[in-house]
C-alpha cells in the first residue's frame, strides 16, 4: 500500500521524496530546496526538513 500526499505543489516531482520519507518513517528530509519549506506549515503528516549545515551541527553537537 502507498499513499500520494502531494504536499509539495511548487514543485510536484519532489512529492516523492517526502511520500517516501512518510512512508520510511524518517526523522529528517535533508536539503537545500526551498519547495520542502511549505512542509514547516503542515501538522500531519509531520515531516521535518533540515539542511546539510543544520545537519551537520546537530552531529557535532551530539559528539561533544
Amino acid at each position: 500500500m502507498y499513499f500520494h500526499w502531494r504536499l509539495i505543489t511548487l514543485d510536484p516531482d519532489d512529492n516523492k521524496f517526502v511520500d517516501c520519507a512518510i512512508s520510511g518513517n524518517a526523522d529528517y528530509i535533508i536539503t537545500y530546496d526551498n519547495h520542502f519549506n511549505v512542509l514547516a506549515n503542515v501538522d500531519f503528516p509531520k515531516v521535518n526538513v533540515i539542511t546539510p549545515d543544520k545537519l551537520q551541527e546537530l552531529f557535532e553537537q551530539a559528539n561533544y
